[in-house]
């Protein structure tokens, strides 16, 4: 570097902060993009599992923000701007296919976080973005309600006209969201709202999800309760763990689960056949019954229920498992049916900020101008990402507000 002064600084080099510094870079900006770690977008390449959701196909961004909470109004502005529709444009211009998956989730063609990095990469080289790595940042220096400099962590200061930070929140820190940029926010006077683990597995009480740890169900559905009130639900696909429960349903559920704990015990129900009702499952299971009617109950479920399942089952029925079929009560059989509409799970925790997806909460949105991503209390900070306030489930929810509001916040600071 010549010289220590920049147009923009975007501090953070992951979704957000990559957008952000090409979309400043692109509107004539001189940018620098500072990443602590040796290597840019960490985090982006553990997205859906390696294969990065970039985003969803749902163009209706007063549909889209539904799923954001009741913080998702203020995505509507930066969704119109720059939503799943200029995204996909965004990466096939940039040479990257992009395919529709079930439940409307869009992947790139190759199926590789990699090549969604390598884009990004380009796009920087592209726009003369100059890049920092191993760049920690020590320390953010303000006067009034500007940012003056920032020193790194070697003691070299850097400076610009406007600053973008974009660190991510407390998820996943061993790709180096530690959760630093929420002190710096602090210092300049910022709101953080209360930090929790999102879309993050459950520890369950009870001792046998153990024993079908690794099995995966589809289609079914995933009840919350509190005090005996229904507080949210989920249908779709769980995970069972050595620890407890995992999956996109348990992940879904798990910001509002948090929050209940705190307030006290939660209860998960579990319906196994939720296409039929109480009624309808128990001629099914009469059905099977009569079909096997002289083998050991313990042999009789195998078109009811995955091998997994059936151990789990047979154990939490009570029935004894040397009965044979013929032998069961009318109410054994409507004991088994109770348990497939309603196994009961307590939860006992969650696994914190270190297996978590996203961090729910962050930077409080009423200091934020959702028209410009600019920080209404400091004057030259734009702020994107993963810091604000503001997740969705998974699918594809929390890397597109990380393309809209990093484009947004971009493009503002090279404008303002």
């Amino acid at each position: 570097m010549k010289e220590d002064v920049f147009d923009v600084i975007v501090i953070g080099g992951g979704p957000a902060g990559m957008m952000a510094s090409g979309r400043a870079a692109e509107m004539g900006a001189g940018v620098l993009l500072l990443e602590k770690n040796p290597d840019l977008g960490r985090k982006l390449l553990l997205t859906g599992k390696g294969r990065s959701n970039i985003t969803r196909a749902e163009f209706n961004p007063k549909e889209m923000v539904k799923k954001y909470g009741k913080e998702g109004d203020f995505l509507l502005y930066p969704l119109s701007v720059f939503g799943p529709k200029e995204t996909i444009e965004f990466f096939e211009n940039m040479g990257l296919g992009v395919k529709v998956e079930r439940g409307k989730r869009i992947f790139p063609e190759s199926d590789s976080a990699l090549d969604v990095l390598r884009v990004l990469i380009e796009y920087l080289k592209k726009g003369k973005v100059e890049v920092m790595t191993k760049a920690e940042v020590r320390e953010i220096i303000s006067s009034g309600n500007r940012i003056e400099k920032v020193v790194l962590k070697d003691s070299r200061k850097v400076t610009a006209k406007n600053y973008v930070i974009c660190t991510g929140g407390k998820s996943y820190p061993v790709t180096g969201s530690t959760g630093q940029g929420y002190l710096w926010l602090e210092k300049l006077g910022h709101t953080v709202t209360k930090l929790r683990p999102a879309l993050v597995p459950l520890k369950i009480k009870e001792n046998w999800p153990k024993a079908a740890q690794g099995l995966s169900l589809k289609n079914v559905e995933l009840t919350v309760f509190q005090n005996n009130k229904k507080k949210d639900s989920r249908f779709g696909e769980m995970l069972f763990t050595h620890f407890g429960v995992s999956g996109p349903i348990v992940l879904d559920l798990s910001r509002g689960i948090a929050e209940l704990l705190e307030k006290g015990e939660v209860k998960l129900v579990l319906d196994l056949k939720p296409a039929l009702n109480f009624e309808t499952l128990d001629k099914r299971v009469k059905s099977d019954f009569s079909k096997y009617s002289n083998k050991l109950f313990k042999n009789s479920l195998d078109d009811l229920l995955p091998q997994k399942m059936i151990p789990v089952m047979i154990d939490l029925s009570l029935i004894n498992p040397e009965k044979r079929v013929n032998g069961i009560t009318k109410e054994e059989r409507q004991k088994l049916v109770k348990l497939l509409k309603g196994l009961e799970m307590q939860v006992s925790g969650l696994l914190g900020f270190e297996n978590a997806i996203v961090t729910s909460g962050g930077v409080s949105l009423k200091e934020i101008d959702a028209k410009t991503m600019k920080s209404k209390i400091i004057e030259n900070l734009f702020l994107a990402g993963e810091i604000i306030n503001l997740h969705g489930p998974t699918g594809g929810y929390n890397l597109q507000q990380s393309w809209s509001t990093g484009h947004l916040a971009g493009e503002s600071a090279a404008k303002l």
